[in-house]
């Protein structure tokens, strides 16, 4: 029997909570490990009861530096207190003098990021920079101290390695298609409402809380271009935020983007449905003809996995997670190339109307380890108390809405 203990509570918000969702229920299954999961208040409901995982809930939703002070100076009696006898750090910042062995999931590809960087200055976010600077020594420095540290694509752990100089091993994060699309609840009426467009209407989907380096300005710009050659009526953008800074974590301000939107009169066509609850996610899905995504910094991108396991056809920049987790099942544009992106997303609405295959996309040649587990696979092939790496077994199979026929 293994006794794990997952220090959880940074996943308050995109991957770092989708990660948790996914594998908290597969760790669940297994019958040699036992799991003690801490994470800040607020998100145990969305986890469930199970035998052999414990939940523990400490803190409020805060900022790093007091979660980062916690974790220094009360981390280690919780560890001792469960039985562990490996910690799991999965929010990029390891615990030092760990009382057992530790593996550090790093994950945040903000700290190694150029183009961030210089996003920040362009926008004269220079106490963000500061702030991000110093995170990103404290990551770096935990690579040192951690047992192993490993990163959920290959992409990123080429970055860490040139960043740090150390071994970093790589995990794919997986993805539970039938977790993910398992709740048959209906979206609440208000957002139902706001998905009726008219027939013949292109349905872009793009799943984010607002933040800059997923680069929704571009977006923007690619879905105004598009509109100019397809029609206004002819295109929605649908995004699962609002474009307001106190409706979004972190401290990110979306008023530039939606000035944007004003100024380029696409009120219309842009579609603010706020955030969805991870559950009721599938039918946002489905509801929609492409996936797009112009993000020119990310360590993994789960949404991609999501858009897969539903047969969206994706539309994404050109970096180098996302040509590892998509491989051909993508076409991809210059991260910061409106124009691209508009060709792209024109190119495949033909293709669709036609429903034909467009021929740059190959759901049969999807990344076989990379993306959505099948119902049969498990999560866990074993954990190693020697090497102290966490295996993964994932299988893709896309699932869900077929892709266009070839004819």
């Amino acid at each position: 029997m293994i006794s794990l203990f997952i220090n959880a509570l940074s996943a308050s918000a995109g991957g770092g909570l989708t990660y948790v969702r996914n594998i908290v229920p597969h760790l669940a299954t297994l019958r040699d490990v036992e799991a003690t999961v801490l994470l800040s208040r607020g998100f145990w409901d969305e986890l469930g009861v199970w035998p052999n995982i414990k939940i523990v809930e400490q803190l409020e939703r805060s900022g790093t530096s007091r979660r980062f002070l916690f974790e220094q100076y009360s981390l280690s009696n919780l560890i001792r207190a469960s039985g562990a006898n490996v910690l799991v750090s999965a929010g990029n910042f390891a615990l030092r003098n760990a009382p057992v062995p530790q593996i550090l999931l790093s994950r945040n590809a903000l700290y190694t990021s150029t183009d961030f960087y210089s996003d920040l200055r362009t926008r004269g976010e220079y106490r963000l920079y500061l702030d991000t600077r110093v995170k990103g020594w404290f990551a770096k420095q935990s690579v040192e101290i951690a047992d192993v540290t490993v990163a959920p694509s290959q992409a990123f752990a080429d970055e860490l390695v040139n960043w740090t100089g150390k071994q970093i091993a790589v995990i794919h994060h997986g993805f539970d298609n039938e977790l993910f699309s398992r709740d048959s609840t209906a979206l609440p009426s208000t957002m139902s409402a706001q998905l009726v467009f008219k027939p013949g209407c292109l349905r872009l989907l793009f799943v984010s809380h607002y933040n800059y380096y997923r680069n929704f300005e571009t977006l923007i710009r690619a879905t105004a271009r598009a509109a100019d050659k397809l029609g206004r009526d002819k295109i929605k953008l649908l995004l699962t935020c609002k474009l307001k800074s106190e409706d979004n974590p972190g401290s990110y301000r979306a008023e530039s983007a939606a000035q944007l939107v004003r100024a380029l009169d696409m009120q219309q066509n842009v579609i603010e449905l706020g955030p969805v609850s991870y559950r009721q996610l599938h039918h946002i899905y489905r509801a929609s003809d492409l996936y797009v995504t112009a993000a020119y910094c990310e360590s993994f991108a789960h949404p991609l996995v999501e858009a897969m396991s539903t047969g969206l056809p994706i539309v994404a920049s050109d970096i180098s997670v996302h040509q590892e987790i998509c491989g051909r099942a993508a076409v991809y544009c210059p991260r910061f190339s409106d124009e691209a992106f508009s060709e792209q997303i024109v190119s495949l609405s033909a293709s669709q109307q036609k429903r034909v295959r467009h021929p740059a996309l190959d759901f049969a040649a999807l990344p076989p380890e990379r993306c959505q587990i099948s119902p049969a696979t498990k999560a866990h092939r074993g954990i190693d108390r020697n090497q102290l790496i966490l295996h993964s077994s994932f299988l893709v199979r896309p699932r869900g809405r077929a892709p266009p026929v070839s004819v």
